[in-house]
């Protein structure tokens, strides 16, 4: 079995909660709070990957898709189990749904849609084919780089005089209610509850006694990264534009300049996405691949891979027309109708199922 260190599990962790959300800015609702709402999305978040974590634990050596027949038996844990692998298949196709819209509309306008996302898919395809191990190691170097990147990034910004303070005051001016819609549920579970995908990850990692505190720095640091770089936004586009703009982060690096000479980093703001984009999509391509091959107990997964990247493919250019109707149900329909059912109610359900078993299994209940 391939196996990978705590510190690539870190690495893989941050990059799947940034992902694609630092480049479209889920807290742009909460206007000037979208910093706020971000820090109380990871405080939560950080309550629901203790839960991740307790069941890992409570399940030894099983993946995700395994704990289920394990605690509900195999007529209704299968089954249940097979709705996360076509889970992370529709995040993947989601994934390629956002870069068929970003790459075209933004640093190569006018590259068809299926060009982008073939060619982000034949990377991944060869990366998966290498098997996780590579891929940790390959986070493990990009992560440096990217953090590199984004503290350039806001050096340049402020060396630019571009900050302007007064844009993030009076902070919760409009009350609680636009920061609670941003929290619940897309805060809590596009960017924590998804976490419960490297539960297909975790049996691989050699020092398995840290993998709840590795995951809760890494989703503290995640937290901060996409706090600041929201309170960003604000400060220096302001609270109408962001709201307005469908990639605040680029348009943010764009706005960079320094005495008419260092100008117009789109290519540093290109590759912070393409970068967050890949790495997410290979973790959920992989997610998705292992679980299939888990659940129908095949050895050679070469195939699962060329399926699993086809289906991914035709959902990326098919699953919406266009960019505000992807956005309108990654927003308002998945979060609620998927990821509440699959990342919330399903692990609480399935701890309270362990919590039991393990209660009437032991010792004292058996001497009864």
């Amino acid at each position: 079995m391939e196996r990978i260190s705590i510190f690539q599990l870190f690495t893989m962790t941050v990059f799947l909660q940034v992902g694609t959300t630092v480049i479209f800015g889920f807290g742009s609702p909460a206007g000037r709070d979208a910093w706020l709402a971000i820090l109380i999305s990871t405080f939560i978040g950080i309550i629901i990957i203790l839960l991740y974590t307790f069941l890992m634990e409570m399940n030894p050596g099983l993946t995700l898709v395994e704990w289920f027949p394990a605690q509900f038996g195999r007529w209704l844990g299968i089954p249940l189990a097979w709705l996360y692998p076509l889970l992370f298949l529709y995040c993947t196709g989601r994934i390629f749904s956002d870069l068929k819209a970003l790459v075209p509309s933004t640093m190569l306008p006018g590259t068809p849609s299926w060009f982008v996302v073939i060619a982000m898919l034949i990377v991944i395809v060869y990366c998966l084919y290498s098997e996780i191990e590579v891929l940790a190691r390959f986070t493990e170097y990009l992560l440096p780089i990217l953090f590199f990147l984004f503290m350039i990034e806001i050096i340049l910004l402020f060396s630019s005089g571009l900050v302007h303070f007064q844009n993030v005051q009076p902070i919760l001016g409009h009350g609680w209610e636009n920061v609670w819609k941003v929290v619940w549920p897309t805060g809590i579970t596009q960017t924590f509850g998804e976490t419960l995908t490297l539960a297909m990850i975790w049996p691989t990692v050699k020092n398995m006694k840290k993998i709840r505190k590795t995951t809760i720095v890494a989703t503290m640091l995640s937290g901060l990264t996409i706090s600041v770089f929201s309170l960003m936004e604000v400060l220096v586009l302001g609270e109408d534009i962001v709201g307005r703009t469908m990639y605040p982060f680029y348009v943010l690096i764009r706005q960079v300049t320094m005495a008419d000479f260092l100008e117009n980093l789109d290519a540093m703001a290109a590759l912070n996405m393409i970068i967050t984009a890949y790495i997410k999509a290979t973790v959920y391509l992989f997610a998705a691949v292992r679980s299939i091959q888990l659940l129908m107990k095949i050895s050679n997964n070469h195939l699962l891979i060329l399926l699993s990247a086809v289906i991914t493919y035709f959902l990326g250019l098919t699953m919406s027309t266009n960019i505000n109707e992807h956005n309108y149900v990654g927003s308002y329909i998945f979060p609620l109708t998927i990821w509440v059912p699959l990342l919330l109610i399903l692990p609480m359900l399935l701890l309270v199922v362990t919590l039991i078993r393990k209660k009437w299994s032991s010792p004292s209940n058996n001497q009864l």
